[in-house]
């Protein structure tokens, strides 16, 4: 199959910002009394809502809650996560060789997107993607379609043009719904095992392997 749009998850498919996740996951955390969260529970949770992930985490489902938790993470994430958010090593280069080829980039992820774009643009220029969606975007997180769908009209290719890059299950199952092509990178905790069940084109250790796909 020969793409021309190529759209990515952000966290553990072309970045690591595990270091600044965790950072805010722990500052709200521990102001509130939760100390014996473990760094890699965290990891875990990476793709997930914020509220979702603090609910995981603590077993609180109070709405009110959760929300000023959220709020409380977005504030200290402010001042931290760009500069505790790194590439994998071949993420630049692959995605320059895309843009070589004329090829679409995106981006559809459960971050923020001007946090991503803040990231984004000490690295490329400022047209260099066609579209990032971020939780802002849209009404329902991945595992929904809906942003994965609102990029692909965005760029206006069939569907059958389009492959989505991600390293979780929840990316698998996005893709999967929107009857769009997944290629799972497996960057971060989960398993080849686990994403194998679900429709794939190819699951690859990083990102240089999708040049040739």
């Amino acid at each position: 199959m020969s793409y021309n749009t190529y759209l990515f998850d952000f966290d553990y498919t072309l970045c690591d910002s595990s270091e600044g996740i965790i950072m805010s996951y722990q500052h709200v955390l521990h102001s509130h009394g939760y100390h014996d969260v473990s760094d890699d529970t965290i990891r875990l949770t990476i793709g997930k809502t914020l509220v979702d992930s603090f609910s995981i985490m603590t077993g609180v489902t109070d709405k009110a809650t959760l929300q000023q938790w959220h709020e409380e993470y977005v504030r200290f994430a402010d001042t931290c996560m760009t500069q505790h958010t790194y590439f994998f090593p071949e993420t630049k280069d692959v995605l320059l060789q895309l843009k070589e080829k004329g090829t679409h980039l995106g981006i559809i992820s459960t971050k923020y997107a001007y946090r991503i774009t803040r990231f984004m643009e000490q690295h490329f220029p400022t047209d260099f993607f066609d579209i990032v969606v971020g939780i802002e975007s849209v009404k329902e997180p991945k595992p929904s379609p809906e942003g994965l769908l609102l990029a692909v009209r965005h760029v206006g290719e069939p569907l059958n043009r389009v492959l989505y890059l991600g390293d979780n299950v929840i990316d698998a199952q996005t893709a999967r719904d929107a009857r769009v092509d997944f290629c799972g990178i497996l960057h971060g905790p989960t398993s080849k095992q686990d994403l194998e069940p679900y429709p794939h084109v190819a699951l690859l250790p990083d990102l240089c392997g999708i040049l040739s796909l």
